[in-house]
């Protein structure tokens, strides 16, 4: 069986001229990177005079590590809604080297329904991260040389809360003492990185809706405290132009395609674990603008990518989704029901029985919570049975939501027309989306309604530190602002072992930051770390690339 790379490099792009042709893209606002990837210039959005398409949300259940191919799923739906005669694009995030180089691998698809070219979207792409590192390790500079030219602005060196950043998981860097090099060299501190697409300068990346609104967003981003204990900002150490200078080019979003030839706007890459998880709020709407269907994922299980999606994205930027997709496998619902991965072959239904309610809680959080009508994508399996897919079918049905067999990692578009064609069906009905919490309510208000109602926890506990960095946000005028919770992918729970539908646990919050130019308050809950670290083997041993340039070993 060949592997998805070599699936890959087996199709013959369409040169993204023909792409963009198809999109009717004026040539003013398309720059190629080459012959099968371009930036769009995001200014073109105040020119296209043609009603938004609808917005379908892809998501999934919680993670396991039989896999749940929600990106795969998203990019065969967008070739399937071409089958259909529909103006389709993909809208998706960047992948991040962490994962690339690590244990999850690349996020362009798999099978035959990628994106590509995958090696180039899997790598250093054109550039964006690059840019959004240099232009958050800019302002880490910044910082530094102004407490070493004096510091006028008082900033206590205890008190920085910016780190420095790179798009590599390296848990060597979590924690650093820097500036030792003598008395000319910088003042000694305790520092640290985080992953590039844990940054906040990622999120307000993906964010922002014009240059403008990114330098004002970048203006407001919180350095840390003075020694008065009040806040210093990028905007008082003058950071903002020169940040944005550097981050010009990547705020244009880029057009690749699918292996069918359907368009892809790649844009954008913040983790959901960590982050809010989602792809730019321009590219989003640069899809909605030039397709009848904009098609676009939230990251990990629809308790963390999801929520966020509709908490933060569509309430900042006013976006209602027409439908949401939901992904799910035999396999991995097994898996919840604790099945051991080496006997995901055979059928089981106690154990699919036992791991259904993770699935059907995504489902109601979905459609009850939210308001969205919603479809589960039975991502297909060869050993998957007739019994099995039946019963994942009769369960979903009890909440009013139907399951659809998909087969795009086999068959491409053609393998999601079923599915393509209920989204259609459901994106014809009337529905209001609501919110899991209300803006006016406390910061602690807020976590509790998210770990109630999404989590289905008994409530939160902060820790004293957590409590005090609530009560002092609320003072600065913060309480307002939108939570993102930094938790772990693998469990309802900030508990990773606590699998399938966990009932009987309290999520701890153990501390709070407030994103001011991204706009959130981001809670730290459980061990999650804003660093990952490698696996024992990483991914990374088995990539190579030949002497014409040929790259294996990604997928």
């Amino acid at each position: 069986m060949p592997t998805d790379i070599e699936i890959a490099q087996s199709v013959t792009p369409r040169k993204i001229t023909e792409v963009a042709e198809d999109l009717n893209l004026n040539m003013d606002y398309f720059e190629p990177y080459g012959y099968y990837k371009a930036k769009i210039d995001y200014n073109i959005l105040d020119k296209i005079d043609r009603p938004e398409g609808k917005l379908i949300l892809v998501t999934a259940i919680t993670p396991t590590p039989a896999g749940e191919g929600k990106t795969t799923t998203l990019v065969g739906l967008t070739d399937g809604l071409a089958k259909l005669g529909k103006n389709a694009i993909v809208a998706l995030r960047e992948p991040s080297l962490g994962p690339v180089f690590g244990v999850k691998g690349g996020a362009a698809g798999g099978g035959w329904a990628q994106i590509i070219p995958m090696e180039d979207i899997n790598l250093h792409f054109t550039g964006d991260f690059h840019a959004i590192g240099a232009a958050n390790n800019l302002l880490a500079a910044l910082i530094d040389n102004h407490i070493y030219q004096g510091n006028a602005l008082d900033i206590d060196t205890k008190n920085v809360t910016w780190r420095r950043c790179v798009d590599m998981n390296d848990r060597q860097l979590r924690f650093v003492v820097d500036g030792l090099g003598g008395k000319t060299n910088g003042t000694p501190r305790e520092d640290g990185y985080d992953i590039t697409v844990a940054s906040e300068i990622m999120a307000i990346f993906c964010l922002a809706t014009s240059i403008t609104d990114l330098k004002e967003r970048i203006a407001r981003i919180i350095i840390g405290y003075n020694r008065s204990g009040k806040p210093v900002t990028a905007g008082e150490l003058k950071a903002e132009g020169a940040m944005a200078a550097l981050l010009k080019d990547a705020l244009k979003p880029n057009l690749v395609q699918t292996l069918e030839g359907t368009p892809a706007i790649v844009h954008g890459g913040p983790f959901a674990n960590i982050a809010h998880g989602c792809n730019s709020i321009i590219a989003t709407r640069m899809a909605m603008k030039l397709g009848d269907f904009a098609v676009t994922e939230a990251g990990f299980g629809a308790d963390l990518g999801a929520e966020k999606f509709l908490d933060i994205k569509c309430r900042v930027a006013g976006l209602k989704p027409s439908a949401t997709v939901i992904v799910a496998t035999v396999r991995a619902l097994k898996m919840h029901g604790g099945k051991p991965k080496d006997q995901l072959m055979n059928e089981d239904l106690e154990a699919l029985k036992a791991g259904l309610p993770n699935l059907l809680q995504h489902v109601s959080n979905i459609t009850e919570v939210f308001g969205i009508p919603a479809v589960v994508a039975i991502n297909a399996f060869p050993t998957d049975t007739a019994a099995e897919l039946q019963l994942v079918e009769d369960e979903c049905k009890k909440l009013g939501v139907n399951a659809v067999l998909s087969e795009h990692w086999a068959k491409g578009g053609e393998g999601a027309r079923k599915l393509a064609e209920e989204v259609v069906k459901i994106t014809e009905s009337e529905h209001e989306l609501t919110y899991s919490y209300d803006e006016d309510l406390s910061i602690e208000d807020k976590l509790n309604a998210i770990a109630t109602k999404i989590y289905r926890a008994d409530g939160v506990d902060l820790t004293p530190l957590a409590k005090q960095q609530a009560a002092m946000l609320e003072d600065l005028g913060f309480g307002k602002l939108p939570i993102c919770v930094a938790k772990t992918q693998y469990s309802f729970s900030d508990n990773p072992a606590l699998i399938g539908a966990p009932k009987g646990f309290r999520v701890a919050v153990r501390s709070l930051k407030v994103s001011a130019g991204a706009g959130f308050i981001v809670a730290l809950t459980g061990e999650i770390m804003t660093m990952p670290g490698l696996p024992k083997a990483p991914a990374a041993e088995k990539i190579d690339v030949d002497a014409t340039g040929k790259i294996t070993g990604l997928f």
